[in-house]
């Protein structure tokens, strides 16, 4: 099956003059762009799911299901483990502190630290987006068999692991 859909409607062949005579990505082997293109489209169609049915983004959705893994973390552990940047991940934290769904308190221990929990009402918003999460995640591997859900999320598992090898940062 091609990664590319197909054009709505039938393009005319570009002049040869005009194509790129040097090296092209073949997309249907080019393992960034296959990781790229799931991601995003997972990305897109669960903030439209979680927006609709529980008010919350992808993004929010990420920070609460972590936040459910490790209460009381900082921010920078936030960024570190999803790998956003500093900026959107405060200003997220911003707004989910607004509509109550997490509580940031000073670290007793450093106070230049804040430690970010769910509440009540994060929580039981997690519990509700956790369901459709896992259902989305059981629709998509359906066309896997056990094993082989087994040896993808290995792969992936080596892939997340080794990407300091392109990143310069180890991880």
């Amino acid at each position: 099956m091609s990664i590319i859909p197909p054009a709505s409607k039938p393009r005319r062949k570009p002049p040869a003059e005009s194509a790129h005579d040097g090296p092209t990505l073949d997309l249907e082997r080019y393992v960034p762009a296959f990781i790229t293109f799931i991601a995003n489209k997972l990305s897109n169609s669960a903030t439209a799911l979680y927006q609709r049915k529980f008010g919350v983004n992808v993004t929010e959705w990420r920070i609460m299901s972590l936040l459910a893994i490790e209460p009381g973390i900082p921010a920078s552990r936030i960024c570190q483990v999803i790998g956003f940047d500093k900026g959107p991940v405060s200003r997220t934290l911003a707004m989910m502190q607004k509509r109550g769904l997490i509580s940031v308190r000073t670290d007793p221990d450093d106070g230049r630290t804040h430690m970010i929990s769910l509440t009540t009402k994060g929580c039981a918003t997690h519990d509700q987006v956790i369901v459709a999460a896992f259902d989305r995640e059981r629709r998509l591997l359906s066309c896997l068999s056990h094993d082989e859900q087994e040896v993808l999320i290995d792969l992936l598992r080596r892939l997340h692991n080794n990407l300091g090898a392109v990143t310069g940062d180890g991880g």
